[in-house]
């Protein structure tokens, strides 16, 4: 996927004029976010379970290239064909020429971020010959409108029930203009029996995977609408794609952390399948693909073992730390500009594709550090943020203007006398621009006030209270 994260700035801008994108994003809170918080305050054991889904994930990843080495094994003894790809580009030659290999000329395709990451759909379309169809809802509805997905787990909530019907009126032309669409249940009915004919037909099923384990060789997906059992059973021919932090130990430990996914990412006790493949079909199995390959992406990750960034590798791509996200609930997952969005693509982008690129993503944070409070493995996103401003700062590049002001808050923050001397002068002079106690405009932070709501300065600085209450004076 071609990223647009240095236009970040320029895409924020325009996500927060798009009234239809804000409707949608009323959403968030209402939905995940409420739901979550139910499902949390239901299971009593929550966070101790979230310190044992951190420790399973931190020994597996300290100790990933014997679990690899295990994985690999169980997996061919059970009939897969693994193969790993330490970059894109040879994740797309390998998928393509399974492909080929099985003459393909319908590919179904579960949701996966990886595919995402990879530019897959692209690259085989770009091939020749290839039908590639998107079989969740949610990648079903962006691939139609030529776009990229704006959440992990909820593709299309960018969306509204209004832009969805209008999409299938023009693009499912063969049906009768006057049938009825104004129910969720019409809508997915229709898509339902669209996609029914590419399942039967497909000769590759392409699905990501949530966990690989290493124990028995399996891979997991863990899904709501059952696309995903349809694409991978249906086709001659399975593909795995994913990366290689999604592995973990045994089965027991699966059974840890998925008490943590579901509840973390739509209020759920369990999602609705969770259904685990290993190998192809064997003799006596009734159905099932005869063909069974799983593709392992590094694309970098491993570069980020015994850095700062590690934790980065817990991630189970829950979507809660954009869930809780005030940036994110302000202008989606588009403006981003590449796969992950949110907290966690703030992190994960510029350790991807290089923060040269993405270094605005970091920026657009609020560091309310909800994200991290939310997050079932722990992972401090908020810290890695600032390992990322600081990355980004050690390159140079930044506008003069910028460092100019770090510079001249920085000479001030290491002179504790001249600091407080300048706000005991500046304070009273910002009051004069605040109206009825708010900030409407400020000289050279109009980028600031434009969209927020500051309040004016209003009485003594924290430091003067403090020096008050030690000299005992009260008022």
């Amino acid at each position: 996927m071609n990223s647009t994260a240095h236009n970040f700035k320029s895409n924020a801008r325009v996500a927060l004029g798009d009234q239809q994108l804000q409707s949608a994003l009323g959403n968030l809170k209402g939905g995940l976010v409420a739901n979550r918080t139910k499902a949390r305050a239901a299971l009593p054991e929550f966070e101790a379970l979230r310190d044992v889904a951190k420790d399973i994930k931190n020994h597996t990843i300290a100790n990933l290239d014997l679990y690899l080495e295990i994985y690999e094994q169980n997996a061919r003894a059970a009939g897969a064909v693994v193969h790993f790809a330490e970059t894109a580009a040879d994740a797309r030659d390998i998928i393509l020429k399974i492909c080929r290999d099985a003459n393909a000329k319908i590919v179904t395709k579960g949701k996966s971020m990886v595919s995402e990451e990879i530019g897959l759909n692209a690259h085989l379309e770009a091939a020749g010959g290839i039908e590639v169809v998107e079989t969740d809802l949610g990648e079903y509805l962006v691939q139609i409108r030529k776009e990229t997905p704006s959440h992990i787990i909820a593709p299309a909530i960018h969306l509204t029930q209004g832009q969805v019907e209008a999409d299938f009126r023009r693009l499912h032309t063969h049906l009768p203009k006057d049938r009825v669409l104004v129910e969720p249940a019409q809508l997915v009915n229709e898509a339902r029996g669209i996609l029914r004919q590419k399942f039967m037909t497909a000769d590759v099923g392409i699905t990501g995977a949530n966990f690989l384990i290493a124990e028995t060789g399996s891979s997991i997906i863990v899904t709501n609408e059952g696309n995903g059992d349809l694409t991978q059973s249906l086709a001659k021919t399975h593909v795995v794609i994913t990366s290689i932090e999604k592995l973990v130990p045994t089965l027991e430990d699966l059974s840890t952390i998925l008490r943590l996914l579901a509840r973390s990412a739509t209020g759920q006790e369990c999602s609705t399948y969770m259904t685990l493949s290993t190998g192809g079909r064997r003799v006596n199995d009734h159905d099932g693909p005869p063909n069974y390959h799983v593709v392992i992406l590094d694309n970098g990750r491993t570069d980020l073992i015994g850095t700062e960034f590690q934790d980065v590798l817990r991630c189970i791509r829950c979507g809660a730390c954009m869930n809780h996200c005030p940036v994110y609930g302000a202008i989606g997952g588009h403006a981003y500009g590449w796969v992950y969005p949110g907290p966690i693509g703030s992190v994960l982008t510029p350790a991807l594709i290089g923060v040269k690129e993405a270094g605005n993503l970091p920026n657009a944070s609020t560091f309310c550090g909800k994200c991290a409070d939310v997050c079932p493995m722990k992972i401090p996103l908020p810290d890695l943020m600032r390992h990322w401003r600081e990355a980004e700062f050690d390159l140079g590049d930044l506008p003069r203007g910028y460092r100019t002001g770090l510079a001249g808050w920085a000479f001030f923050a290491r002179r504790p006398r001249l600091y407080h001397l300048a706000a005991k002068v500046g304070i009273p002079l910002l009051s004069l621009f605040g109206r009825r106690g708010r900030f409407s405009s400020l000289p050279f932070a109009g980028g600031w006030t434009r969209y927020r709501d500051l309040p004016a300065p209003q009485g003594r600085t924290f430091q003067q209270l403090w020096a008050e209450r030690q000299a005992g004076v009260t008022r």
